[in-house]
């Protein structure tokens, strides 16, 4: 059976000679020794078979008439335990191989049949265990008619075994049905194998569970832009049909705080919601004279989620008819255009409840703009709302007592606990002098604009003023670093409810709460890793408007204290920032990445291998802040880590095209000097690539000095380098830089040439002979020497003449001969590595 495999390629590749030996003679052993008594015989045809069926040298003719039915038949009742078990294994390791077809035809019926041996659960769980690739093979259509009433009786099975079995396999059966199935069905059946008695089966489904979730991702939306003008064609389609949609609609059409403009469009006279806070709360208006002498931030920050100056500076700019979401992303490209749906990232999400799902009321739609002209907006849930207000109002003012030595923060608390006074007094009125209160006396926090009801001539009474100073204070809290982890974002935020409507809120919830401690103690201590290691797909399939879900997991899990778990976020960050765009990953994820840049090198590695990768995205200033940090890298926690450093060598490579000219040679020269000089040769040849490619950066610079700079810098470091192994380093930079083009050769000759031709006369062998390869494989083959009959030709055959007469046997060699092409890689290998 071991020579099988063997010999049917023999057969293939002389077909012609023998056209039927395979099938006539090879084929039917290979098939009787699947039932032989022996397990070891047994196991080797298995193994034979698949190997055939991979390498396609098995017939369509013979899978059908010779290999299944014998299959099919070793399943019968009659057979032995192993040998039903091992069919089972067979044909559902041989599915993907042999196709749709011949797998609905005569794998499918036998295989449902198996799902309900009632006498053999390790059949059972076989068939368990390969569900999903079964599901994968025949479609949907089969999967949802045949399959799944296997599949539920598989999950409820009596053995823990055949249950976990199913929860590790819940994904490929989730990706074979339709969403209806998918949300109706498998996510009730999915909640049960989370609370299973059984221990292994919450691990296995626990595990299972991201994947579950990334399966209720809509491929129409998937494909993710990170900037407004990174937009796909088909995104702009799909923006072009909502826009269209949003121009049709009437006028009376209830506004959607998330996709309502800050302020009042530029088109039709209408009043239009100002603005949001995270909990739904509309934000009231100030006059414009009054709107410059917000304390801390201006009003539109609780739209963005930008530093309060940055939100300041965009607010110079803002012209009429330019609105933000607190889930949209803009660009200062954007801000000259007129305000419409093409401006949200994402398509509207259906009409909600604020009543139901926020706990309050929200304005109804305004009729036009004008003195007296929209009616009074009724406000349900005020009660309530002033309650969670003033308990808001004496939380913040208690976090803010530690800092009130600074006087920005003194400010804010003299804002907050004049709000405070005045929710206070609000909430001593009655409710029926409340009802009654004229539109001058209604406190605008309470989900009305203010002035909708006003006449022109009236003024906004002291308590909206007070109000819109929280809000502004709010936001200011939310975005400052300096008020300690207390001012990490508001109350209001934090009590966000964690609700979507993309997958099933239970399965949200559970995945939530995998990273409550109690679930280590009662499913698996790797619990919180496995939440990690699925959190990027999770946060693609809800979206970057419900980042709001998953932010508080998010930021548990970077401060957890198991490493493993910082370090599965670490290598995912560049994903998640992809995910959630620019304003997000510069409000949530920067933080969080500046955390794992001073973390253990276990966890730094993750963020390293990417760093180009995450820089790109952020803007430029802050991606220049990073220039600083950058030489941190070269400390690490044990020295002997040399890939750490190879690492960082291969990402300045890449980073080299996000910086000036300016900052690299300010910033990036050094490190990749220091690189040059590292103990270990691996580092040391990653970074000669690193140096040569400053070169080729700096000398294509409009002034070209930064360039001229960095050769005479290697000059005096390097090629005059008082230890060999700097010299040869020279020499190693030189050769990628001819190999490379990193240098038009007439400025090769000029600034490099001169100094690399003088260490022929180096005392030490091995110096010689790399300038030996150098100069015959790589300089001479440049036309510029070979075909011009300059100075520096004849320099070059001079030095190679003197090496052809060295009294080194290695350096004559050659400098006489001409090998087959070797690289820096080679010459590396060849002469570096033994001679350090």
């Amino acid at each position: 059976m071991e020579q099988v495999p063997h010999i049917a390629l023999f057969c293939q590749e002389n077909r012609p000679a023998i056209p039927y030996a395979f099938s006539k003679y090879l084929l039917p052993i290979v098939v009787r020794y699947l039932a032989d008594q022996n397990n070891q015989v047994r196991k080797t045809s298995q193994a034979a078979l698949l190997a055939l069926l991979e390498q396609e040298l098995i017939e369509r003719f013979d899978v059908e008439t010779k290999v299944c039915p014998v299959l099919v038949g070793l399943t019968a009742p009659d057979s032995t335990d192993d040998v039903k078990t091992e069919a089972v294994a067979i044909m559902c390791r041989m599915a993907p191989m042999v196709g749709k077809d011949i797998t609905e035809r005569l794998i499918l019926p036998r295989f449902c049949e198996m799902c309900c041996d009632c006498r053999m659960f390790h059949v059972r769980k076989v068939c368990a265990a390969n569900f999903g690739d079964i599901c994968s093979v025949v479609g949907q259509q089969a999967t949802e008619e045949m399959l799944l009433p296997r599949f539920f009786q598989l999950c409820s099975d009596n053995v823990w075994g055949v249950r976990k079995a199913c929860a590790e396999c819940f994904m490929a059966v989730s990706c074979a049905t339709c969403q209806e199935i998918r949300r109706t069905k498998l996510s009730a059946l999915f909640i049960n194998l989370i609370s299973d008695p059984s221990r292994w089966v919450r691990q296995a489904a626990f595990q299972s569970l991201g994947p579950f979730i990334s399966t209720f991702a809509n491929p129409s939306s998937s494909g993710q832009y990170f900037k407004e003008e990174s937009k796909s064609s088909e995104d702009a389609s799909v923006e072009d049909k909502n826009r269209t949609r949003d121009q049709e609609a009437p006028e009376d059409v209830q506004i959607r705080p998330e996709d309502a403009p800050a302020e009042p469009a530029a088109g039709p006279p209408r009043v239009e919601l100002e603005g949001t806070l995270k909990d739904g709360t509309e934000n009231p208006r100030r006059p414009p004279g009054e709107a410059a002498a917000l304390v801390g931030s201006s009003v539109l920050c609780a739209w963005s989620s930008e530093p309060p100056q940055e939100a300041a500076g965009d607010e110079k700019d803002r012209k009429p008819g330019h609105g933000r979401s607190a889930s949209r992303l803009e660009e200062p490209g954007l801000l000259d255009q007129e305000y419409n749906s093409f401006h949200f990232w994402r398509t509207p999400l259906p009409e909600i409840d604020l009543d139901m799902e926020l706990g309050q009321g929200s304005g109804s739609p305004l009729g036009p703009e004008g003195p007296g002209a929209a009616p009074q907006v009724s406000v349900p849930g005020s009660a309530s709302l002033t309650m969670a207000t003033r308990k808001e109002l004496e939380e913040l003012i208690e976090n803010l007592e530690p800092h009130v030595d600074d006087p920005d923060v003194r400010a804010q608390v003299d804002v907050l606990a004049a709000a405070l006074r005045a929710s206070s007094l609000d909430a001593c009125d009655e409710p029926g002098e409340a009802a009654r209160r004229s539109p001058v006396q209604d406190e605008p926090a309470a989900g009305e604009l203010p002035g909708c009801g006003l006449s022109h001539e009236a003024s906004v009474p002291l308590i909206s003023d007070a109000v819109e100073d929280v809000d502004s204070a709010l936001c200011y809290m939310r975005h400052d670093p300096d008020l300690g982890s207390d001012g990490g974002f508001s109350p209001d935020e934090e009590r966000r409810p964690r609700v979507q409507d993309v997958v099933p809120q239970a399965l949200l919830d559970q995945y939530l709460s995998m990273t409550d401690p109690s679930r280590a103690q009662t499913v698996d201590t790797e619990i919180a890793k496995h939440c990690a290691y699925s959190l990027p797909g999770v946060a693609l399939t809800l979206g970057r408007q419900n980042w709001h879900c998953l932010r508080e997991t998010y930021e548990t899990l970077a401060s957890d204290m198991q490493w493993k778990v910082r370090r599965t976020l670490a290598f995912s960050i560049h994903e998640l920032a992809v995910i959630l765009g620019d304003q997000l990953t510069a409000a949530d994820l920067v933080p969080i990445f500046n955390g794992f840049l001073k973390d253990l090198d276990e966890v730094r590695i993750g963020v390293l291998k990417h760093l180009h990768d995450f820089l790109k995205l952020l803007h430029v200033d802050k991606r220049r802040e990073y220039l600083y940090q950058l030489q941190e890298f070269l400390v690490t926690d044990n020295s002997r880590n040399w890939r750490f450093r190879a690492e960082l060598a291969e990402q300045l490579i890449l980073l080299l095209e996000l910086y000036s000219p300016r900052d690299v040679y300010d910033y990036l020269r050094p490190i990749a000097l220091s690189l040059c000089a590292d103990k270990v040769s691996s580092v040391r040849w990653i970074s000669y690539k690193l140096v040569s490619e400053m070169v080729r950066k700096l000398h294509r610079a409009a002034p070209p000095s930064f360039g001229v700079d960095l050769i005479h810098e290697l000059v005096e470091n390097f090629g005059r380098c008082p230890r060999w192994s700097g010299r040869q380093a020279f020499v190693f930079v030189c050769q990628t830089v001819i190999e490379d083009d990193c240098l038009p050769m007439d400025q090769f000759a000029l600034h490099l040439m001169p100094h690399l031709l003088t260490l022929a006369n180096d005392r030490v062998p091995n110096v010689r002979v790399l300038l030996a390869k150098t100069l015959r494989q790589t300089l001479l083959e440049k036309e510029y020497f070979s075909a011009s009959a300059s100075c520096h030709q004849e320099a070059v055959e001079q030095t190679i003449v003197a090496l052809q007469m060295d009294r080194d046997s290695d350096v004559k060699y050659f400098a006489s001969t001409h090998p087959a092409g070797t690289r820096i890689s080679e010459d590396a290998l060849s002469t570096a590595s033994s001679t350090y």
